[in-house]
């Protein structure tokens, strides 16, 4: 049986003010067995993109594929994608731009105990899947800089088949006598280790200066 991640119970008062504060997000990376998880938290006026950005960094993604969060929209009542616009087909998967929308419009102290899961997912080819859970409203502390405060086991590699791909992945590794060993130990690196993961070995990169290096023409 999969290993289970209980959400943390949220403070039973809610802050005087926001700006000085971090929300805090259980990430969990679906249909991995054990369960892949990071618990993060982040400035509360950070935008989407920002979000993203800690994601990645705290999970261990390259990101080099295109990302969406597909949330409730508190005021619509309906399913709301977050992401990267496709410019060149805006009508055919309606997507608002990350960076210019701010996770306190859907993650704030009055929706703490009622905010619905939303999903994060990465490459759309391999289809990563993550669960968000909005699991408090805490002092933002020094700097006010986004903190990994724990987690488990090592990110899937980059282009390895999504879930399924890492499943046989892992199969092949396990089993030294397999004929496709040798090719997947070096293709993943000397350095991956399935259950391997330290909270306070993870950096956070500046999303801003990730959005120039992505979007810069």
């Amino acid at each position: 049986m999969a290993a289970k991640v209980a959400p943390l119970r949220p403070k039973s008062k809610p802050p005087k003010s926001l700006p000085r504060h971090a929300l805090q997000f259980l990430v969990v990376l679906a249909k991995t067995k054990p369960l892949v998880w990071r618990r993060i938290q982040v400035p509360s006026d950070y935008s989407f993109w920002d979000l993203h950005v800690a994601i990645q960094d705290a999970m261990g993604w390259q990101d080099s594929h295109l990302h969406e969060f597909r949330l409730i929209d508190p005021s619509q009542s309906g399913v709301q994608l977050v992401g990267i616009p496709d410019e060149d087909f805006p009508d055919e998967r309606p997507c608002l731009a990350g960076w210019e929308v701010r996770i306190s419009h859907y993650y704030r102290w009055e929706t703490l105990r009622d905010a619905a899961p939303a999903t994060y997912v990465y490459d759309f080819g391999d289809d990563w899947q993550h669960f968000i859970l909005f699991e408090d409203v805490v002092l933002a502390g020094a700097g006010r800089r986004p903190r990994c405060l724990a987690g488990e086991r090592a990110c899937p590699p980059e282009d390895c088949g999504g879930v399924h791909g890492f499943e046989s992945l892992l199969e092949i590794l396990a089993n030294p006598a397999h004929p496709d060993h040798a090719e997947i130990a070096e293709w993943c690196g000397a350095g991956f280790e399935r259950d391997a993961f330290d909270p306070k070995k993870v950096r956070f990169d500046d999303p801003k200066k990730r959005w120039q290096r992505a979007f810069r023409r």
